[in-house]
């Protein structure tokens, strides 16, 4: 293995400060009132109004209802978020199942017609999606904001490989042990995919952690409003001489880094493993 020189030391340094930057950049700002943020832009420093701030976004309710705190759209953020990812990787692996283990003549079709709604983006079909779950009454709903997005091409893409380089020799042990379709599933291949599992649940997270054209469409009560929501309403702002939160913002946007970041960090080992290896 090749020594690292001094140079690619400092190029490396400074790939690292040129991606942080931006994050203590907020993380300071967001220490800071909102008129001296208003006054004299961001900061690299910290300010006096870091708990203060932090505090308020977390507990105070605010809002046009007046009724809706920080941590209530961390909370639903939550939901969309890990109702997205549990969602994608049960209903893409029960998909993959199908597709790789029924042996039906009718499974390499079905595949390909499921990869080609990757060239379907959500702002394609977004339109038609909303007006079926209006009509199923699922605006402002948890069940309305996730549901419509569980079905994954991408998941089923990656579940339906890993499951085809599994040994037939296991199905037919499987077989002759007396284990059915469900055993096998849940005895072998579960245990056996837990690092894909783990790699889609990081990716589908963040991906769900992140959305907001899809809840900005869902939701009107702000009771079902996400932190992505949340900032955009307060830099909306602008009554008058009131400058909008500049310091509030900045703050639910660093929340809004943090579950994603401990997600990313507690699954670190199986979320790589997941992608490079298919160890069995």
């Amino acid at each position: 293995m090749q020594k690292l020189k001094p140079f690619d030391h400092l190029i490396l340094i400074l790939g690292a400060l040129f991606l942080v930057t931006p994050v203590v950049m907020a993380f300071m700002s967001s220490t800071h009132s909102a008129a001296e943020i208003h006054m004299h832009g961001l900061f690299l420093s910290p300010g006096a109004e870091g708990l203060a701030t932090y505090g308020k976004v977390l507990t105070q309710k605010g809002g046009f209802t007046g009724e809706v705190t920080g941590a209530r759209m961390v909370m639903n953020s939550l939901i969309l978020g890990l109702g997205f990812a549990v969602g994608k990787v049960v209903l893409s692996m029960m998909a993959a199942y199908a597709l790789v283990y029924f042996r039906s003549r009718f499974a390499t079709p079905v595949f390909w017609l499921i990869f080609t709604t990757l060239l379907l983006p959500l702002e394609v079909r977004i339109m038609p999606s909303y007006q079926v779950m209006s009509s199923l009454s699922a605006l402002n709903t948890y069940w309305g904001l996730i549901v419509p997005l569980l079905a994954s091409a991408t998941g089923t893409f990656y579940f339906r490989q890993f499951f085809k380089s599994v040994p037939d020799e296991l199905l037919e042990a499987a077989r002759i042990d007396g284990a059915g379709p469900v055993k096998f599933f849940l005895d072998i291949l579960v245990p056996l995919s837990r690092p894909m599992m783990a790699a889609i649940f990081v990716i589908m997270f963040v991906y769900g952690w992140n959305q907001y054209l899809w809840p900005m469409l869902m939701t009107t009560d702000e009771h079902f409003f996400t932190l992505m929501r949340g900032i955009k309403s307060i830099l909306q702002v602008w009554v008058g001489s009131q400058i909008p939160d500049y310091n509030e913002a900045f703050a639910l946007a660093v929340l809004a880094m943090v579950p994603p970041l401990l997600v990313v960090v507690v699954l670190q080992s199986l979320f790589i493993k997941g992608l490079t290896e298919s160890d069995k």
